[in-house]
């Protein structure tokens, strides 16, 4: 396959929104029948057939037949599997025919008694032990009225015709970044071939490009992809095993510039080590180049992978736990560690979310601490600094002076001032060197 003409990532969040919203179970595999995505009480997870003595081979193969059916009927397919529970299909199309479906179900339409009574007691011939496991494996399958049947078919229908016409108009923009792509790439060559001699490998251009991706600037590392794959052709001529050796370099270097800046780290582990094995297949660099492109446009589109929420959720972790451990040692590298991100990437959501850098909030936090303590004259100032996470006193003086406007003295004194409690300090154990300063 020479590049994705199935958006995966949308059949997947279709497979899960749609089971999610009507409470059945929903599967996505391929056309052979091989699970990518389930959700739900699916086929799956039902063992009716096994205890029935019904082989699963015979539910993989009314699944496909129905996914043929539902091809020939127009995108939609409502069926009962081998042991009579209801499913219902929609085909995924691909550029040459069915690449996929969603197939949802099982479920009974017929009142759970009158189907063990009938369609197992009556029909299967299952033994009194046999009965029983089927009557508990029962009870997990969702029932549907009839009438809804048909209504969540056409429901399911609409989402993946939806998402057909999406990949369908995804594949005419790929056809034309490929052509485009395979203009700049040769332009380029062009270029290179009016230098004197063979030009060295271009390790600023792949920096460039990494720093592109890593901003999510499309265009920009189109540019510089397309001289970096100049530069290779022209550098190993025809030699497909040479430039599928380079671009597998270039692939891992994307990985970590992924995971680097905010992509999911298993799922993007997971997506190189797919990559690795498609690299192997291709026959022609053309067809090779025009994947690597869509393969830079998905590490792209993974990097931003946690939404708004899970920015907020990775922030208020990080708040709380500051909050509740100022006065110890925080670092940036080891808050990134606690919620799995680079601490580039950590530091750049940070400020984004808060408004501040890391250490500016932390220091904030431990000055507003410091604060409430300076105002109980028993508490020394040399304590102070200590116990809200300063080691230097004279740093803690500098810092709250910068936030503040003032020194930690000048701020008990007129917070305390009047209270009847100036001569605690001495009691409190001498004269703090601080208050000098």
């Amino acid at each position: 396959m020479e590049y994705e003409d199935i958006n995966e990532q949308m059949a997947q969040q279709c497979t899960r929104a749609f089971s999610e919203s009507t409470g059945l179970g929903c599967m996505y595999s391929d056309k052979n029948g091989a699970i990518l995505c389930k959700c739900g009480y699916s086929c799956e997870h039902c063992t009716l057939c096994e205890v029935s003595g019904v082989e699963r081979q015979r539910c993989v193969e009314a699944h496909i037949y129905s996914m043929n059916e539902a091809e020939r009927f127009g995108g939609k397919y409502i069926y009962y599997c081998p042991m009579g529970l209801t499913c219902f299909v929609s085909p995924i199309v691909g550029e040459e025919g069915v690449r996929g479906k969603i197939t949802v179900g099982p479920f009974t339409m017929v009142e759970k008694e009158e189907f063990f009574e009938i369609d197992l007691g009556e029909k299967a011939g299952l033994s009194p032990e046999a009965l029983e496991e089927a009557r508990e494996i029962l009870e997990r399958i969702p029932f549907v009225e009839p009438q809804r049947v048909n209504q969540l078919s056409q429901l399911l229908f609409f989402a993946v015709s939806f998402l057909n016409d999406f990949s369908a108009e995804s594949r005419m923009l790929a056809a034309d970044r490929s052509e485009e792509l395979q203009g700049q790439i040769t332009a380029y060559i062009l270029e290179l071939k009016q230098e004197k001699g063979p030009p060295p490998y271009p390790f600023e251009t792949e920096r460039a490009l990494l720093e592109s991706v890593a901003r999510q600037d499309s265009a920009g590392a189109q540019r510089l992809l397309s001289q970096l794959l100049g530069a290779v052709l022209f550098s190993c001529g025809r030699d497909l095993e040479l430039i599928q050796s380079r671009i597998a370099e270039l692939l891992a270097l994307l990985s970590r510039t992924a995971i680097d800046n905010g992509a999911d780290p298993e799922h993007t582990l997971r997506l190189s080590h797919e990559y690795r094995r498609t690299l192997e297949s291709f026959t022609t660099v053309e067809s090779l180049c025009s994947w690597l492109s869509e393969a830079v446009q998905r590490y792209m589109q993974s990097l931003f992978r946690f939404s708004g929420a899970k920015h907020a959720k990775v922030i208020l972790f990080c708040t709380q736990y500051i909050g509740e451990n100022y006065s110890q040692k925080i670092t940036l590298e080891g808050l990134a560690k606690m919620v799995y991100l680079s601490p580039a990437y950590l530091s750049r959501v940070f400020k984004q979310e808060t408004g501040m850098n890391f250490n500016e909030y932390l220091n904030r936090v431990r000055i507003q601490k410091a604060q409430e303590l300076l105002r109980i004259r028993e508490i020394r100032m040399t304590d102070i600094s200590l116990m809200v996470g300063f080691e230097d006193q004279s740093y803690f003086t500098r810092v709250f002076r910068r936030i503040t406007g003032t020194l930690p003295r000048a701020y008990r004194e007129r917070m305390t001032r009047g209270n009847g409690k100036e001569n605690h300090r001495a009691a409190a154990g001498g004269p703090d060197k601080e208050e000098t300063l």
